[in-house]
Parts: C-alpha cells; structure tokens; sequence
C-alpha cells in the first residue's frame, strides 16, 4: 500500500503502528510477579471524591449527606466502605436504644437512651428481676404471718357482721320475731310457741293483734335494712385492709429486689425512673403474680398473647458494644419497614395484637450515630422509601410509621413510639444520569443531600499511575485468592483498561471490570495447570468473554459475506460509501459497516433525510442532516440559490438511526452525487462534521475499526483497504493486535482526517480544491465540479420556473 495519498492541498499518511496500540511501560516497576507487588490501599485515582467524601463525613450539620456517583461497576461501594472504617477508627460507639412500657399510656411506648453496650445488661436486669418476683412474691402470701394477718382481717369482718345481725335477732326474739335467711334475702316474720307463724294463720288473727305485729316488724326491718347497708362498707372496708396489708406485704418483698436492679443503673436517670415505675406498679398490681391467669394455667399465654408480665421487660432496639467502632449500615432492601423501623402484629383469635416488644428496629435506627449507605436506585423503587427518609432527614429523629395505617389496609389499634432523636449521615449511590435527573426533578434532594462525591472512570495513562494500577491488580488478585500475574500478564490487563476506558492516553478505574477479567484468566490458568497467569491467560479469557456475548455480530457479519446485507470492500461507486456504526447490547459493543447513499436532482435546496422523514432517525441524527444542509449551502451557494434535491439514506436499515457520527459519510455521498464522481468502496467512514467541513470526534472508533476489518479479513486483504477517522480520535485508539499487524504489513490501513476536503480527496482520488485569487475551485476539483453542478440545477430550476410562467420573469 502507498504511503500516503497525495490530494493537492494535503498529504493524508495512514497512521503507524505505535498510533495504533500503546503498549504499557513497567520499567519503573521491578517485579516477576504480583505476589511480589505491595497491595495498595485507598482510592485510586480518586483525589476528588476522597476529599468530597472527607468533607460529607467530618462535617456535622444537617444536609451535609453524600449522594456518590460515578460509573457502573467502579465497586464505590466497597471503597466507600473502606475510606469510612478508617474514618470511624478510634470514635466512640453510638448510644443504645431500647424501647419500655409507657404505664401512663400504654399506645405510646417509651425510647430510652442507654450507654453503648448497657441495653442488653438492662434487659437482663429486668428480666432477672421478673423472674425472682415470680419466685419471692408468691412465697411471701403463703407465709404464716401473711395468713395470720389476713385472717385477722377476714376475721374481723365477719365478726363486726355476725355481731349486728345477732344483736337484730335478740331484738326481735325479744318481741316473738324471727330474722329468717331466704333466697332472697332476710324476711322477718312473727313467731309463736317458738314456731313461726304461717301466713295463714297470721291472717286469722285479730286485727289488732295483725298491725301491733306488723308495726313491730316495720321497726325491725329499718333496722335490718340499716345492717345490710353497712354490711357493703364493711367489705369495702375489709378489701381495702386485705389490699394495704398486700401492699405492705409487697413492698416487703419488692423493695429490695427493685434496690437491687437500680443499683448498676443509678448513673442512667432515665433507667432509675422506669425502675421506680415498676416498683409502683407491681405494688398496685401485685395480685397478678399470685393469682395465675387461666392462659398460664393452661400453658397458652406467655410473650406473644399478652402476658401481664410483658410491660416489665425491655425491647432492645438497638446495642452497640463498647469495643467497636460506629456503625456502617449498607441496607440491600431498603423497603420502608426495613429502613425506618417496623411494628409487628400477632394473630390470636381473629384479632391483631401487639405491644411495645414488637417494635423492630430499622437500618436507620442501626445506623443511628454512624453511617448509612443506600443505593439511590433501589430507595426509589420502593413505596414511601425515598418520601419517608427525607422526612426522617428533615425531622431529625427517627419515627416508625406503619405502612399498613398509610394505605388503610388495617383498622387495628396500632403504637406510636416515641421518636429516637437522629445523628447519622446518609450516604447514597447511583450512577450519574439518576443523580442529574433527580436533582432536576426532586427539589428537596439539594436539602437533604449537600456533597457530591463524583468518582473518576479513568486516570491519566502515566508511567506512575501504571504502577499504581499494576498495584491495584495484584490487590484484587491477592483479594480473591488468584493466582499472581507474570510481567506480560500485567501489562496486558494495562492496556486493556486503556482500551476500556476507550483513551490510549488514559486508565479505566472500573475496578469491577478488571476483577472480572483476572478471575476469568485465573480459571484459564487452572485449566492449563499453571500456577502463575500469563498474557496468553489474560488474552484466552477476553475473547471467550467476547466469544459468550457476539451471537448477534456474528450474525451480522454472516449477512454481509453471505451478501445479504450488501456492502463492498471494493470497487468504486457514485454517490454510494461504506458509514461505521456501534452496536451495544448487554455491555458488548462491536462496530459494523452501513451502506449510505445519495441521489441528487435539482430542487428547492433540501436536503431529505429519509430516516427522519419514517421517523427512524433520532434527533442527534436530525441535527447531524442539518448541518450537511449548512455546510452545502454555505461552500457552494453563496452567489446562486442551492437548487438542490438531495435523499440520504442508510440502506437495509430497519430499526432506530441516533448519533451524528456518519455525518461525514453522508456528506462524501452528497459530494459525490453531485460531483458525479465514484467512491472508493474500500474505505470506511465515521466521523461527524460541523457547517466549516472541519471532522469532528466520535465515539467506538475502535469497535468501529475493527468491525470493518473484520469483514475485509474475512473476504481478504486487497493492501488497499481501510478506514476513515477524525484526527481527534487518534488518541483513543487501542487496536487488536490482527488489526495493528495488518497496518504494520501494508495490509490495512488507518487514515486520520481533519477536514472534509482531505476526505473527500482520499475516497475519489481527486483534489477536493481551494478557491484561488479569483473565488473559483480549480477546474477539475470536486469542489468545481460540485459547484458547477449546482449552478447547472439553479439554471435549470430558472427555465423550469420560467417556462412555466409562460416566459415571463422568475417566481420567487
């Protein structure tokens, strides 16, 4: 293959094969293998975001919360994790919370703030003290003492009692009435011979004897009547003994047992007052642990159902231990139960019961005093997840809400517990288009989300950071238990983070990436029974990867040898070129030739972009049209109206055209249709180009390379194949090696372009042309030849219009 194409104005050189591939240079780093290597700690490449994420942490008002961001598969999780467990080293663990019965009002459970690691002692405290109460209180009722005493009590009753009624009943035997006990009650009635009087017989006696009787009876019965009245006081009387006398005797056995548990808390107020609480309410309620419910008797009750015991225990709702740092929560699942807290329901017998020992702690309450990491993505797929922790952010205490209540699924009486005051940084991760699109759409995430930590995807390709990076390598390996990587291996995974982060002058810092990779020819080492990976491992292990995703290329390629889709790799053809696009799907990216082509005939000026006009060109594509409409109009129809009808299209293209990067390629169609002068169809073209004809970057130039190579190779190297690329995207190129020894052996060839005159020379083998002194294109240039085919269209578009007017002057 020649050299270079000469074009008149310029000589465009293909490329040399050290444009094409930048190999990796460890000469600064003295290593045979990895295991050699020291592992290396920290962020790599990261300066922006470790002092981003620096500034989040240690600053403590609110708002100031981290949303990091950056590129998929950079494991910022992982780092971010690591930076905050050096950050925490050495502070004091966060406060206990637990949760107790609120005796005053049982729906509002009480949070109480304890000490790092004393929540779990205080609930053994209580428990223990429960359990000796259970033991102690019944044996103090069954004491001798206590009996006597009640029995004193009872005694005393029933003597006041039997005292009034036998004093009635010597009254009334004293004037011949008896006090009789019935069904219903006492009756009194008179008495004859030491025989009561039947009724009968009490009618037949005389009238006076009757109401001397009955007049006797009537002051009896007021005062029966007075003796039963009191007899209810008496009991109230008798109750309200039996119930000092159990309160003493209570008090006896509680106090020194509640003494007991106070004493490891008296440096806790708060605990101490529950305490007293408790003491004051087994002393009111003392009959419960003497007297057995029918659900103990019956083994039924305990915990679950309601037990009597239940308000004297604590609900741990949080514990820290002292020895540990602060805590670094990463929630997976952050439904709104699992992140703010929960209340649990019991089914029992229809009904939904529950109680302060069911309240269950969320992420936020687990990372209360530390740090909480979230992925932004998965808070905003869950119902009232994203809602509920910009509250929670906003109210500066944690308060549990009941979804169930929020939808009105449930009727059931439900707690409030008191809100647990809140001192945390949230830290939220997500790619950048969810954090831009939020920011635009969600006003509030500004408040509540101050500091953005943006991670970097790639770092200048210098000989220091290629041995920070060969360090990184030997720490994933160390990390995941690979084997080490030789020299060769290293350098190969080097050069392949350059070609991913799709700059030879740069390093991809997708760390995801490359552990993928080094466990891939760590298993084709295995396989080869060799205990040390090499670059043939490493290179083994990226084509399968390709192998496993290229189903769809293949078949591609498949259609275009088999001339199904047609392109031509030789040959030339007017107003026809060979535009390179990407494909991506699942993460495999892969380039693949396009034929466009382009009819001209005089016209209005338009140029139809056929893609647009079916609706299958997306905007960027639209806009990229446009432009080539610009660019005409502006080069050749500066002194005649561009009378110009012009159709573009990408042919056997049935699905969405987007991007403007084969707008070059439309516009080496355009010229050629215009100049009528063939296109050589062995070149490729990407780029895109602006109004001033000056070739533009683009993106995939080297999938792009490749696929059109791919497709040469395959139907063999004629030596004067190649393609067409901006000069700009020189330095992103990291060929395959077929590719790169093809170019070095005059097989293949890689032209970079600046402008569309330097194309347009290098397809047609025509002098594309500069204007002279005069303001004309040399005869013979495809610039002349295109200008002067305009100027032929507008002068037949004249007699046309002329014509049709009947010979008179021209429309407007």
């Amino acid at each position: 293959m020649e050299a270079a194409i000469v074009t008149g104005e310029t000589a465009v050189r293909p490329l040399a094969a050290e444009q094409l591939y930048r190999p990796t240079d460890l000469s600064g780093l003295v290593f045979s293998t990895t295991a050699e290597l020291q592992p290396i700690d920290g962020l790599v490449g990261q300066a922006r975001a470790v002092e981003a994420i620096r500034f989040g942490t240690q600053v403590g008002k609110a708002g100031f919360n981290l949303f990091v961001i950056g590129p998929n598969g950079a494991r910022m999780q992982d780092a971010v994790k690591a930076m905050l467990t050096a950050e925490a080293a050495g502070k004091p663990a966060p406060s206990d919370w637990v949760y107790v019965h609120n005796f005053a009002d049982p729906g509002k459970p009480i949070a109480i703030e304890l000490p790092a690691g004393r929540a779990r002692e205080f609930h053994n405290a209580m428990h223990k003290l429960i359990d000796d109460l259970k033991s102690a209180l019944p044996a103090v009722f069954q004491s001798e003492d206590y009996q006597t005493r009640q029995a004193a009590i009872d005694e005393s009753f029933q003597k006041r009692q039997g005292e009034a009624f036998s004093a009635l009943r010597d009254k009334a035997a004293a004037k011949d009435i008896a006090v009789l006990r019935t069904p219903l009650g006492f009756a009194l009635a008179p008495v004859k011979d030491g025989k009561v009087v039947p009724p009968d017989e009490f009618s037949a006696w005389p009238e006076a004897r009757r109401r001397e009787v009955q007049a006797v009876i009537e002051t009896l019965e007021k005062d029966l009547e007075h003796i039963i009245r009191q007899v209810p006081q008496w009991e109230t009387q008798r109750r309200d003994e039996t119930r000092q006398l159990n309160r003493d005797t209570a008090k006896y056995a509680v106090d020194q047992l509640i003494e007991d548990a106070k004493a490891a808390f008296n440096d806790i107020p708060r605990v101490v007052q529950f305490i007293e609480t408790v003491r004051a309410d087994l002393v009111e309620n003392v009959g419960m642990f003497v007297v057995k419910s029918e659900d103990e008797e019956s083994g039924a009750g305990v915990f679950r159902t309601g037990s009597p015991f239940d308000r004297y225990e604590v609900n741990v709702l949080v514990t820290q231990y002292g020895d540990r740092p602060v805590p670094i929560i990463e929630e997976l699942h952050p439904a709104l139960g699992n992140l703010i807290g929960r209340i649990e329901y019991i089914p029992l017998q229809g009904a939904l019961l529950t109680n302060f020992r069911l309240i269950k702690a969320g992420a936020v309450h687990r990372a209360n005093g530390g740090y909480l990491l979230l992925d932004a993505r998965s808070v905003l797929l869950e119902p009232f997840s994203w809602a509920a922790l910009k509250r929670t952010l906003r109210r500066g205490e944690v308060a549990i809400e009941d979804i169930g209540r929020f939808l009105g699924l449930t009727s059931t009486v439900s707690l409030e517990p008191d809100p647990i005051p809140l001192k945390l940084k949230v830290i939220l991760f997500g790619d950048r288009l969810l954090y831009f699109l939020l920011a635009a759409l969600d006003p509030e995430l500004a408040e509540h989300f101050k500091v953005l930590a943006d991670f970097e995807n790639d770092l200048p390709r210098t000989a220091e950071n290629e041995i920070i990076l060969a360090r990184l390598v030997a720490t994933i390996a160390q990390r995941e238990g690979l084997n080490a990587l030789d020299r060769d291996a290293v350098a190969f995974v080097l050069e392949h983070a350059a070609r991913s982060a799709e700059h030879s002058g740069k390093l991809s810092l997708v760390a995801e990436q490359l552990r993928e990779i080094l466990i891939e020819a760590d298993f084709c080492a295995r396989e080869a029974k060799r205990s040390v990976i090499s670059r043939a491992d490493v290179n083994s292990a990226l084509v399968a990867r390709i192998r496993r995703a290229a189903r769809l290329r293949d078949r591609t390629q498949e259609a275009i040898l088999e001339k199904v889709a047609l392109i031509d790799t030789v040959g030339a053809h007017v107003g026809q070129i060979n535009g390179l696009s990407v494909t991506e799907l699942g993460g495999f990216s892969f380039g693949r030739p396009t034929r466009i082509t382009c009819q001209a005939r005089p016209g209005s000026g338009k140029v139809v972009d056929i893609e647009r006009e079916v609706e299958l060109g997306g905007p960027l594509h639209s806009k990229g049209v446009l432009i080539l409409s610009g660019f005409v109009a502006g080069r050749y129809a500066t002194d005649t109206p561009m009378s110009l009808f012009a159709s573009l299209v990408f042919e056997q293209s049935y699905g969405g055209v987007e991007g403007d990067s084969a707008s070059s390629a439309e516009l080496y169609a355009i010229l050629s249709a215009l100049a009528d002068v063939p296109l050589r169809q062995d070149l490729a073209v990407t780029g895109s180009v602006n109004q001033h004809g000056e070739i533009q970057a683009i993106g995939g130039v080297n999938e792009k390379i490749e696929g059109f190579f791919d497709i040469c190779e395959k139907r063999g190297l004629t030596g004067t194949q190649g393609v067409l690329i901006p000069q700009a995207n020189v330095q992103h190129l990291m060929l395959r090696k077929d590719v790169t020894d093809a170019c070095t052996d005059g097989r293949f060839a890689v032209y970079p372009v600046a402008t569309i005159n330097e194309g347009i020379a290098l397809l047609t083998g025509i002098p594309a042309g500069v204007r002279g002194p005069d303001g004309a294109y040399p005869p013979g240039s495809v610039n002349r030849r295109v200008e002067d085919r305009l100027r032929a269209f507008a002068s037949i578009r004249r007699d046309f219009i002329s014509q049709s007017n009947g010979g008179g002057a021209p429309a407007n």
